[in-house]
């Protein structure tokens, strides 16, 4: 039996879900941009390996959402953990100057603070992500970094925007049985296109010479 998590789904077809399956076209668009704009100023390979983590979450999803089985639920979800986890990574690297010692640190901070996040109030997978950004954009903020702490402060309400269009999905299923599920895709996509950009953006500035006073990238 397929697993059937989403509105749109009515059957165990491949094409069960036509308009969740083709609107992972938008992942694999935003890694295009995304890619074309790395490749033509240059990026360390942790940004780089942001954008391959994108193209994987667009076939991943794709998967999911034909086969609809549990082993395409794990290529679903997988990169999506591996892309939020290399973020936390990459983002006290690039964008607070810490060597890269330190900077792992990020990934098992993130898995306690999502712990916390959802004992305290639930939400699942992505609310620790969402108020993840919020976060950032406060430290970027006190850091000086102005121009980017409002890029962040877009970009957590953008995904706030797209966590709530995946959380009606089922409410509206009765009055709009394409549901909103497609709608999440494509303002997923958005966002992790602009947090690759800051990223990239942010080692651009770094590499040239554009930085925090007083913080060393070795």
């Amino acid at each position: 039996m397929p697993v059937d998590a989403y509105c749109e789904r009515t059957g165990p077809d491949f094409w069960s879900e036509p308009v969740n399956a083709l609107t992972n076209v938008a992942f694999l668009v935003a890694a295009v941009v995304a890619y074309r704009q790395v490749a033509r100023r240059g990026a360390p390979a942790s940004v780089v390996a942001l954008v391959v983590l994108l193209i994987a979450i667009g076939v991943g999803s794709f998967t999911f959402h034909t086969v609809a089985t549990t082993w395409a639920a794990a290529l679903d979800v997988g990169p999506i953990l591996l892309f939020m986890l290399t973020y936390v990574v990459v983002f006290p690297r690039w964008f607070l100057g810490l060597p890269w010692r330190l900077a792992w640190l990020g990934a098992p901070a993130f898995v306690a603070f999502a712990a916390l996040v959802n004992l305290v109030f639930g939400g699942g997978t992505y609310l620790p992500a969402l108020v993840g950004m919020v976060v950032f954009a406060v430290l970027l903020y006190l850091r000086g970094l102005r121009a980017h702490a409002t890029r962040f402060g877009v970009v957590a309400a953008l995904f706030a925007v797209s966590l709530t269009l995946r959380t009606i999905d089922g409410p509206v299923c009765g009055g709009f049985p394409v549901g909103t599920h497609f709608a999440w895709h494509v303002c997923n996509a958005a966002v992790l296109y602009l947090l690759i950009r800051a990223a990239a953006e942010r080692c651009w500035e770094v590499t040239s010479g554009i930085s925090v006073a007083g913080t060393r990238y070795p």
